[in-house]
C-alpha cells in the first residue's frame, strides 16, 4: 500500500486533529440514538404464534420475562437451501454478548419463515445457541414487512425498508425492537432494514479503522464480496446479489439458469 509515512510527532498532531472529528461524530451519534429511542410506539394487538424446538410460543413468550426484545428477521424461506451471509454474520455477533443482553433486560431471538425443523438443522450446523424460532404458521413476517406474497414479488409491489419496491425474493432481512409493559401490552419501538442494520455488525468497527477498510471492491460492493457462513470460509463458493451463499459444487437452479 502506498501511504504517507511521517514522524511520531507529526502522527500525533494528525491524530489529535482527527480526534476532534471523532468526538463530534460520537456526540452526533448520541443525539441520533436518543432520537431513535424517542420514536413513537405502535401497540401490537394481534396474536402471533411461533414454533420453537420445544413447542409453540407467543410473542410475549419470546421476551423471556424481560421487558425488551430484539428480533432478528432472518432471511430463510421454507425449503431454502442457501442462507443469507449477511444474516449469518449478524447473528454470529450475538453469541458472546447474549448473557450481557439478557442481564440488561433485553432478550434476543431470530425469527424466520422456514419451518422449525429446517431452522434447527441450520442452527445446529452453525453451532448457534441463541433462540431461533419459526413464524411459518403466522402472519408475523408479512405484517412486519420482511416476507412477501408471490404476487407482490411478481408485480414488484412489496413494502420493504419503508417504501414500495421490488423485493426480488419472498423473504428479506431486518431487525425490530419491541417493549412489553407491566400490564403485558406489547409495542414495536424500532425497525431497521438494509444498511440500517449495519450498526449490529460490530466487525465493521474493526474493518473501518484497519488500513484496507472494508475492502468491498467485488461485484456486490457490500459484505457479499467477502463474508461467508463461518463454516464455509476456505470452501470457495459464490454469493448471489440477494446475499445467499452457494457452495462451489452447487447445481441448483440459480447456476443452471
Amino acid at each position: 500500500m502506498n501511504h504517507q509515512v511521517v514522524s511520531r510527532e507529526a502522527w500525533l498532531e494528525a491524530r489529535r486533529a482527527l480526534m476532534v472529528k471523532e468526538k463530534e461524530h460520537m456526540r452526533r451519534g448520541d443525539e441520533l440514538s436518543a432520537a431513535q429511542r424517542a420514536l413513537p410506539w405502535v401497540r401490537i394487538d394481534k396474536h402471533y404464534q411461533f414454533d420453537g424446538p420445544a413447542g409453540t410460543l407467543t410473542l410475549s413468550d419470546l421476551f423471556g420475562g424481560r421487558s425488551q426484545l430484539f428480533v432478528k428477521h432472518y432471511m430463510l424461506s421454507p425449503g431454502q437451501q442457501h442462507h443469507c451471509v449477511g444474516c449469518a454474520l449478524e447473528v454470529d455477533h450475538v453469541q458472546g454478548i447474549l448473557t450481557h443482553m439478557q442481564h440488561h433486560d433485553l432478550s434476543y431471538v431470530a425469527i424466520a419463515r422456514a419451518p422449525i425443523e429446517e431452522i434447527e438443522v441450520l442452527r445446529q450446523r452453525m453451532g448457534w445457541q441463541f433462540p431461533f424460532v419459526s413464524s411459518y404458521r403466522s402472519d408475523f413476517n408479512y405484517d412486519f414487512n420482511v416476507s412477501f406474497t408471490p404476487e407482490q414479488v411478481r408485480t414488484k409491489t412489496a413494502f420493504y425498508n419503508f417504501r414500495e419496491c421490488d423485493p426480488g425474493l419472498e423473504d428479506l432481512s431486518g431487525d425490530s425492537v419491541f417493549y412489553r409493559d407491566e400490564d403485558g401490552q406489547i409495542f414495536q419501538t424500532y425497525a431497521a432494514f438494509g444498511r440500517g442494520c449495519e450498526r449490529f455488525l460490530g466487525i465493521y468497527g474493526f474493518f473501518d479503522i484497519a488500513p484496507k477498510g472494508r475492502a468491498e471492491h467485488g461485484p456486490h460492493h457490500s459484505l457479499g464480496d467477502w463474508a461467508r457462513p463461518h463454516d464455509m470460509y476456505g470452501e470457495h463458493g459464490t454469493v448471489e446479489l440477494t446475499g445467499r451463499y452457494h457452495a462451489q459444487a452447487c447445481t441448483c437452479a440459480v447456476h443452471k439458469a
